[in-house]
């Protein structure tokens, strides 16, 4: 094992592929002369050179329309979008092009990209720079949707991801570039679809995914003085959804809380929510409880910042009432 900054884990999974396989590429907003605008590739241009390390005009739609037909002539694209809000602009090729191209073309043409950038909000951004997208594209039928919490799953999914022959969705966080972890040595590769079972505990089981796995655990540590354990689910992959592992875990804690740094109407918590009273009805002993962001759009006051997130306070809440003990 080795300990690296989450942005180091990215560029290691990038580099190793770039590596591997020369159809293989990096493409965005100042990926190459300035290293990346959160340094994921940094040294990368260095290594591989103006043709598979490629600055783009600040076009989005442009350079992600490029993308899309440069996959379905045998090419592997990894595209960079500084964040996710700015992809907004280039949803059309993502959902109408990239995720629809392999049915659409009866088979002939698949379009292995990886789209990846910052997701989430990353502090005092305002309402159109602090958006979660995860529940957006995993709508989407022939897209792929990751959200890793951590280093190591970074780097193993992100290979992964540029292994697939589908497109896939990568969302990242700008505030967890600096988060260190502990990486494998050598060939590593987490496979697409598969839930991780970050906290094993007995009373509630907590399902979440991304940077707001953090509060997760802070709430674990604070329940664990009043004897209650949760059990920590990181989802990973949202789309697929590792609805089995969910199931298992709610077979033994009989309840469960979903945490998401989303809002709550259409959310993966509802979708869960949905699946467990479908094929978990029998284990319930109470009824599912969320814990979201506000329904409204990111303020930039901090204070509103602090009173829109889902907290420790909110999680604790939400644990003590599926456990009846408010």
């Amino acid at each position: 094992m080795k300990v690296i900054q989450y942005r180091e884990a990215l560029r290691e999974a990038m580099t190793e592929e770039m590596r591997r396989d020369p159809s293989v590429f990096l493409m965005g907003e100042e990926v190459a002369e300035y290293n990346g605008a959160y340094k994921v590739s940094q040294g990368m241009l260095d290594e591989f050179g103006p043709k598979r390390v490629i600055d783009t005009p600040i076009a989005e739609l442009g350079f992600a329309g490029i993308a899309v037909g440069a996959s379905m002539n045998g090419l592997r694209p990894i595209v960079e979008f500084m964040t996710w809000n700015f992809a907004i602009l280039a949803a059309d090729q993502i959902i109408n092009s990239a995720a629809k191209m392999l049915q659409m073309s009866g088979g002939q043409y698949n379009c292995p990209i990886v789209f990846r950038g910052g997701n989430g909000q990353a502090g005092q951004l305002a309402a159109t720079h602090s958006q979660a997208f995860e529940s957006f594209y995993a709508h989407v039928p022939g897209l792929k949707v990751i959200t890793p919490s951590n280093p190591a799953d970074a780097k193993g999914l992100l290979k992964a991801a540029i292994r697939d022959n589908d497109p896939v969705v990568f969302l990242e966080s700008e505030k967890m570039y600096g988060d260190k972890g502990e990486v494998p040595e050598g060939e590593f590769i987490i496979p697409i679809g598969v839930a991780d079972v970050k906290r094993k505990g007995t009373d509630v089981t907590l399902v979440t995914f991304g940077k707001i796995i953090k509060v997760a655990f802070e709430a674990a540590e604070v329940l664990a003085k009043e004897n209650i354990h949760l059990e920590i689910i990181d989802l990973r992959t949202i789309r697929p959804i590792d609805y089995e592992t969910v199931v298992e875990s709610i077979k033994k804690t009989n309840r469960c809380v979903v945490l998401e740094e989303s809002w709550p109407l259409a959310s993966i918590a509802s979708e869960i929510s949905y699946h467990l009273q479908r094929y978990a009805f029998d284990y319930l002993d109470a009824p599912v409880m969320r814990v979201m962001q506000t329904d409204t759009p990111f303020a930039f006051s901090p204070t509103l910042i602090d009173a829109a997130l889902p907290n420790v306070e909110r999680v604790v809440a939400a644990v003590k009432a599926v456990l009846y003990r408010n």
